[in-house]
């Protein structure tokens, strides 16, 4: 048997809050984060909201050098510093060190670098002023920026990661280091995963027409799972950290725990048998939460909570199959369901991170957040579980174990159990 794998520390930007105590307050009382941007009004896409972190540039300052302040370019890398070294303070660790953190590594996902920085080189080539670019251009632009900052910023001395699997990167982070952790090669793992949707990225997204276009006038209404008017997932921007500790390593130093996994799950549905570049094979998905459930030595039924990944697409009610399947639950012994995403939106790589965050506050505050919204749910759903089973209002419960899953472009499956951390 391996080591147990317990959360000691969480930091989170998010569209409807940024640190614990606001982000806990918008989940316990459905505050949406989604907001109108002009901008996407005058570049004349059809979706002209989004979520949007009320991001503090200046903040940073409270986190790094003058030098690196400074220099600093990229708004993936300031959400990923910011969750990161929140998330470090919260399990209660010094920020100084002269030595490595040898026991201590990494992994933090991100889709790609931010498109703003790309598009200054591409600019400053392209009109042969090179030389003005500065020295600092590649560690803003390459992929591992963001782990690179928050390492050097730490000490970490184990595993340094930057993984990329689209909307399903921040769950496996989670499921990377904590499979570290059992497995000896690590002490503790920070982990997590960042996005900043700009122009840019949203645009592609736009192109494709798979952005809701209904609610441009009301963008708290916009963003729909399981709801019969959805029209399409709203981009989120933001970023998530948990730092994950070996049980007696974390007991050693007298860590608080909030939680602890208890196992999970990562595949592939090779996009065969109706998975595609952007849809899942429902194959894949069902064996990747039955493997996730293997994994934690679980039954189904104990299971309170699902955190779907549910992007107010037609893909909903296929993933509510999926999950049914799965877990051979339905109607009224199907769990209770919720979607994050009702509130703050699709946060892409950003989004299994953020979610897992808000898995545990419901584990240690004993409540199921709200899908707002959700005046009308998709009847197709209600044919596979009951009405019952996915609030429309925050409800007071002891919640002691949660399911987690991400499915993102490409195929890609990730799964996660979260349980209240027993002693024994």
């Amino acid at each position: 048997m391996g080591k147990r794998v317990v959360v000691t520390g969480m930091g989170v930007v998010s569209p409807n809050g940024i640190g614990l105590p606001a982000f806990l307050d918008s989940l316990k009382n459905g505050r949406s984060g989604i907001r109108f941007v002009p901008l996407y009004e005058e570049l004349q896409m059809s979706c002209h909201v989004a979520g949007v972190p009320e991001f503090e540039w200046d903040s940073l300052k409270n986190y790094l050098s003058e030098v690196s302040f400074h220099g600093l370019k990229g708004t993936n890398i300031a959400y990923g510093i910011t969750a990161a070294l929140d998330a470090w303070a919260d399990s209660g660790m010094s920020f100084d060190t002269d030595e490595p953190h040898w026991d201590t590594g990494c992994v933090f996902g991100n889709s790609a670098p931010d498109s703003d920085a790309t598009k200054n080189v591409i600019n400053k080539v392209d009109n042969k002023e090179v030389k003005k670019l500065g020295s600092r251009i590649v560690e803003q632009t390459m992929n591992s920026g963001v782990t690179s900052f928050i390492s050097g910023r730490l000490g970490l001395g184990n595993r340094v990661v930057t993984n990329s699997t689209a909307c399903a990167t921040g769950t496996q982070a989670i499921l990377m280091g904590y499979e570290y952790i059992q497995s000896g090669l690590a002490k503790r793992m920070l982990v997590g995963s960042g996005e900043h949707i700009d122009t840019y990225i949203f645009g592609t997204f736009d192109s494709m027409r798979v952005l809701s276009r209904k609610f441009n006038d009301q963008p708290e209404r916009a963003s729909r799972p399981m709801s019969a008017s959805s029209g399409g997932f709203i981009p989120g921007s933001g970023a998530a950290a948990l730092i994950l500790e070996d049980l007696d390593f974390a007991l050693a130093r007298g860590a608080r725990i909030y939680a602890e996994v208890l196992g999970g799950a990562a595949n592939s549905g090779g996009q065969r048998n109706g998975g595609t570049m952007t849809a899942p094979n429902p194959a894949g998905v069902i064996r990747c939460i039955s493997d996730a459930i293997a994994s934690a030595g679980i039954d189904p039924a104990e299971i309170d909570l699902v955190s779907g990944h549910l992007t107010a697409t037609m893909a909903d009610r296929q993933e509510i199959q999926s999950w049914s399947n799965a877990l051979g639950r339905s109607g009224k012994d199907f769990p209770l369901i919720n979607s994050v995403k009702s509130m703050i939106g699709h946060c892409l790589s950003a989004a299994g991170s953020i979610e897992s965050v808000a898995c545990i506050l419901q584990l240690i505050h004993g409540f199921v957040h709200p899908n707002i919204n959700l005046e009308d749910p998709n009847p197709e759903i209600l044919k596979i579980i009951d009405e019952g089973c996915i609030p429309t209002s925050m409800i007071k419960k002891d919640i002691n174990l949660v399911a987690k899953a991400n499915f993102g472009f490409g195929d890609v499956n990730a799964c996660l159990l979260f349980a209240k951390y027993l002693k024994e």
